[in-house]
């Protein structure tokens, strides 16, 4: 059965979608933008400190799951302009040194807010 995920720690969902859900199984976040907790878009700064902020609210979803980002089996980032890639690989790498989990990278036309880069999560359940 599905359930919802929250938590203060990451950006509240605005809209028709939640931070995460979970069948008790595998936890889907949805899509992570350089939003703060308090709601402050960090769209200005570079593609490294916006990547480090979805990753990070990433994180906030899964701990309070009890998950860590180990347990991450794919993610999904989009980039406003394919020519951040390098840059948004080397700020993702912290996140995931050992064992990294499988990974899509897209260009697309345009993020929300006017952000450079947007990341979402599937994470497993420890047995």
């Amino acid at each position: 059965m599905k359930r919802i995920i929250e938590t203060p720690d990451a950006p509240a969902a605005v809209g028709a979608y939640s931070q995460a859900t979970t069948d008790g199984n595998v936890v889907y976040t949805a899509g992570q933008i350089p939003l703060t907790p308090d709601g402050e878009t960090l769209s200005e700064e570079g593609v490294s400190t916006q990547t480090r902020q979805c990753l990070e609210n990433v994180k906030a979803i899964l701990e309070e799951e009890g998950l860590t980002m180990q347990d991450v089996l794919k993610t999904t980032v989009l980039l406003a302009d394919i020519d951040d890639f390098a840059e948004m690989n080397d700020a993702y790498g912290e996140y995931f040194t050992d064992n990294p989990p499988a990974r899509s990278a897209f260009a697309v036309a345009d993020l929300p807010k006017g952000v450079a880069v947007e990341i979402e999560a599937v994470a497993a359940q420890r047995d």
